[in-house]
């Protein structure tokens, strides 16, 4: 009782900033390409602005834990919250595209910074009893904030254009400071002593075995999840649906993904990692192999809300993965290069689909990142460790 009473302390510090940096990162993601093409770039070019927020974010990984461990979680975040204020900024006032792709590069970065210290903090703060709960919560909170996000930015452009999008995400970056400013630090809880001072690499290479391992795994876990976002519009389009109508599908989608995150949390507390990591791995898998024998609305939402459950399922895994694995001393440092592996996989996972389809078509394309999935499952089934039962 008294860990609850404790996760419910800090609660409000931790989930309502990380809700309002999920709103604000919601609202620009409909408008970037937008953006784009407004400044001259063509659907290709425009394609690649978007990508660097990805490409900001793996660059980003290493440097993130390296600061994260000198500075501390909540000066971490708040200097995040500071670059990425002043990178919105920049996306309301360049005139080229190739500044604005710079600008959404630098909130990549900026996101990487942030996202490596809530989950290092919740890793230090929280006992390891609730630290599933803890972390897929967190993946949920930001999942929430994703969802609502278009709309605010929608809401805010029927005033400003597109720029009102990046305006909301300006006054959520704004406001998850002034909450951040009352997080209680947790940097007493670190190692001491020379040890405290590990490089970056040093970590790195101490914990390699993990990484080559459980980490690849997570990096299969990444490109299936970030598969699922292209594959239902684009087999949406193959059919013949029209924009609206996939909107709604993928809308529902990711309401059920919203549902699961606790009880995927709460499994994980009391069975173990396994029993939702793997089969989230499967039904998101299976998933993709049952998307091309879809060609109606309804048969393309049955299996759209099949991926939700899957990815939901899966809400806060990864994070809960990394910080079992993570060492008390270099926490930051080695949680920076384990979401190198998720974060490179989010990145992979769309161009190995746009390859192959290029290659063999859609349909044949959705079929590898099935497998994709499946190997995903295998990986987490041989490489998570056995679970330690404990009293929650």
């Amino acid at each position: 009782m008294s860990h609850g009473r404790e996760l419910w302390r800090i609660a409000p510090a931790v989930y309502l900033p990380a809700l309002l940096y999920g709103i604000g990162q919601g609202a620009i993601a409909p408008v970037v390409a937008v953006s784009a093409t407004h400044l001259g770039a063509s659907v290709a070019v425009a394609g690649l602005v978007v990508a660097a927020a990805g490409l900001g974010q793996v660059i980003g990984d290493i440097p993130a834990g390296a600061i994260t461990n000198r500075v501390g979680e909540r000066t971490a975040m708040l200097g995040a919250t500071v670059l990425v204020a002043m990178a919105l900024a920049a996306c309301l006032m360049v005139p080229t595209v190739w500044g604005l792709a710079i600008a959404i590069g630098c909130t990549g970065l900026a996101g990487a910074v942030w996202g490596l210290a809530r989950q290092a903090y919740l890793s230090e703060a929280v006992p390891i009893q609730l630290r599933a709960r803890a972390l897929s919560t967190l993946g949920g909170v930001q999942r929430i904030g994703s969802f609502i996000g278009p709309f605010l930015g929608a809401g805010a452009m029927k005033f400003l254009g597109t720029d009102g999008a990046y305006w909301v995400h300006l006054v959520a970056a704004g406001l998850a400071c002034v909450v951040l400013l009352s997080l209680p630090d947790v940097a007493n809880r670190r190692g001491k002593g020379p040890l405290a001072a590990q490089s970056t690499w040093g970590v790195i290479r101490d914990h390699f075995p993990v990484l080559r391992t459980l980490g690849v795994g997570a990096l299969l876990v990444g490109a299936v999840r970030a598969s699922r976002q292209v594959v239902i519009p684009l087999w949406a389009q193959h059919i013949g649906l029209d924009p609206q109508t996939t909107s709604v599908i993928f809308g529902l989608s990711g309401a059920v993904d919203m549902l699961l995150f606790y009880p995927a949390g709460s499994v994980m507390d009391r069975f173990g990692r396994k029993w939702v990591a793997v089969p989230s791995m499967l039904v998101l898998g299976s998933a993709h192999l049952l998307l091309p024998l879809t060609h109606t609305t309804a048969t393309l939402t049955a299996v759209a809300l099949l991926m939700g459950i899957g990815n939901g399922l899966g809400a806060g895994v990864i994070m809960t993965l990394g910080a079992d694995a993570s060492p008390p001393v270099g926490r930051a440092q080695f949680l920076g290069a384990f979401r190198l592996f998720a974060d490179t996989g989010n990145g992979a996972g769309p161009l190995l689909l746009a390859g192959a389809a290029a290659l063999l078509g859609l349909g044949p394309a959705i079929v590898i990142m099935a497998g994709t999935g499946w190997a995903a499952a295998t990986a987490m089934h041989r490489w998570i460790p056995a679970h330690r039962p404990t009293d929650p």
